[in-house]
């Protein structure tokens, strides 16, 4: 008999592991009654899907565990419940996401934010539209740790919203704030684009660039540095690039979408085929013998995996 003391624990949900198959154990509020040691009304608990009996004292907090065959366990606490929101509303306006589009579970949308069709907006982005609105086009992408603000007061006087046209790719952890983009631009990591700035069609700001408010990027070029500047003519492999980048990553986003979207067995089911279908070197398998296949489950799609040597 295991004895787990949760006195004063806030938690609804522990885990067990025992060995190496993990069990739920939960609590609840069945009713109400007196501790007679604090005069205090205290929650008793009630224990499901134990690994095989599980008791519980509710005047003590304490869950009784008698494990079946196994000996050596941990106890992982999970917090309750999480005040993230991936899509959460503000005054009266929420946020319109297209069905094709794919928004990470960790990203932040609020307020008035849309997102076009297989645009995808990735871990840990933060697009606020709070005071103003924000438009991501169709096919576009904002990658990992990105921020999108937008103006309702500066300096000039501009109200300004931040609009990011079609096949747009923006770099990770950049910064846009009250500014345009317009469709197949290029925006490298970590830049930033303040109010007013414009980057036409084809053009592209280097990673880490500074633009200043007001600026307005030409067709065609790259501008980079503190303060961003002219740098040069872009070539049409490097047009060509921003296109391809964009569509590279609307098929990566299904990919994520498809992951995100898997249950919690079909995910330990994979884990299982993973480690039985572990590639060794190939000298290895021939001196086995062995002729290893990669099942179904575990192949990507052709457009999603690099290209193999000739």
């Amino acid at each position: 008999m295991v004895n787990l003391d949760i006195k004063g624990a806030s938690l609804n949900e522990i885990s067990l592991v025992i060995g190496q198959q993990r069990r739920w154990v939960r609590w609840g509020k069945q009713s109400t009654q007196s501790d007679s040691g604090s005069g205090k009304r205290v929650k008793p608990l009630i224990v499901w899907a134990a690994a095989s009996k599980a008791t519980t004292t509710s005047m003590n907090n304490r869950i009784s565990y008698t494990p079946a065959s196994f000996d050596v366990f941990h106890l992982y606490f999970l917090i309750p419940v999480s005040r993230h929101r991936t899509l959460m509303n503000l005054f009266n306006k929420a946020p319109m996401v297209d069905k094709d589009a794919f928004v990470a579970p960790s990203a932040s949308l609020i307020g008035d934010v849309h997102v076009g069709r297989n645009a995808s907006i990735w871990y840990g982005c933060v697009l606020r539209g709070d005071v103003n609105s924000i438009s991501i086009g169709a096919g576009s992408n904002i990658q990992d740790n990105s921020l999108v603000h937008v103006a309702k007061s500066n300096l000039s006087g501009k109200v300004l919203p931040t609009i990011i046209g079609n096949n747009v790719t923006v770099g990770h952890s950049a910064v846009l704030h009250g500014c345009t983009v317009e469709d197949e631009a290029f925006v490298g990591m970590g830049a930033t684009l303040l109010d007013g700035a414009v980057v036409e069609k084809n053009a592209m700001v280097a990673a880490g660039a500074l633009v200043r408010q007001n600026t307005r990027i030409p067709c065609g070029e790259v501008w980079g540095g503190n303060p961003a500047r002219f740098l040069r003519k872009l070539t049409q492999e490097e047009i060509a690039f921003i296109s391809e980048s964009a569509a590279n990553y609307s098929n990566l986003a299904q990919v994520h979408a498809g992951e995100n979207a898997k249950s919690f067995d079909a995910i330990e089911f994979e884990k299982v085929l993973r480690k039985k279908y572990a590639r060794k070197d190939e000298e290895y398998d021939s001196m086995l013998g062995v002729v290893r296949e990669t099942p179904p489950e575990l192949v990507l799609p052709d457009n999603i995996q690099a290209p193999k040597a000739i």
